[in-house]
């Protein structure tokens, strides 16, 4: 589909993330020549092709996995030993991850997380609350976000996190945030944090190490005490601090 370039911002506003991929070189018997190209969504579905057959499969398993980092890569594929296609040429194709704006999810829609929301929202994140109150929500305008309500830990067992998502845990209590910390320090989000005194930090550490599902090394990737430190008192600084930290990780990581 020689049109596909043209159909990608429609894509991308349309807020399916999706991996380009384009052949870019060629050698002895392929199935397509260079400049071929085809989208691959998340969920595997496919709009133009680079070949068809064994090659394709291969690009489309590959393309999935780059979307997870969202890193472009570039990859040569001898048909015969790589893919059992007995053409034996060499394929060169180029994957270009596309994602649409990063997910963050806030564990605990009270006046902190509230506010780490409205400031994320309008520095191009997509929000979602968390919270086992359904009635929070009318408490404040969250329109803007994805507001779940029921379980914590059945609600964060059920999302489908990638390497690429951000996590906050302010909720209303220390029992909730330890089961949550429990939940999500494993799940190998890019950013997770925990609002916390060092003390409550500490106490929470040691009773989550010993039920021995969490490792200290995953541990020790959690920011906590959350933020940036600065002398900040109100749920609206306090929510500063902790952007602050989630945009550090951001541009660090080139997203």
């Amino acid at each position: 589909m020689d049109d596909i370039i043209f159909q990608l911002h429609k894509i991308k506003e349309q807020g399916r993330p999706f991996v380009l991929c384009i052949v870019t070189d060629t050698e002895g018997s392929t199935p397509r020549k260079e400049g071929a190209k085809m989208v691959v969504f998340d969920e595997g579905h496919i709009m133009g092709t680079v070949g068809g057959g064994a090659i394709e499969r291969k690009a489309i398993a590959d393309a999935r996995e780059f979307l997870k980092s969202g890193k472009p890569r570039h990859i040569h594929y001898e048909l015969e030993e790589d893919v059992s296609m007995i053409c034996g040429g060499r394929v060169s194709i180029y994957f270009e991850p596309i994602q649409t704006n990063l997910n963050l999810y806030i564990f605990g829609a009270g006046h902190v997380g509230r506010e780490v929301g409205l400031y994320a929202s309008g520095l191009g994140f997509k929000v979602h609350f968390v919270d086992n109150r359904p009635e929070i929500y009318s408490e404040f305008p969250s329109d803007y976000a994805e507001c779940m309500a029921g379980d914590y830990l059945e609600l964060a067992n059920s999302i489908p996190f990638t390497p690429r998502d951000f996590g906050v845990i302010t909720t209303q209590g220390h029992a909730f945030d330890a089961v949550l910390l429990e939940a999500l320090a494993p799940k190998g989000l890019l950013y997770l944090g925990m609002i916390g005194s060092k003390r409550k930090v500490g106490e929470t550490f040691a009773k989550i190490l010993e039920g021995g599902k969490v490792s200290k090394e995953q541990l020790e990737k959690v920011n906590t005490p959350i933020g940036i430190p600065f002398h900040a008192e109100t749920p609206r600084e306090i929510a500063i601090s902790i952007m602050a930290k989630i945009i550090d990780v951001k541009n660090q990581n080139h997203l």
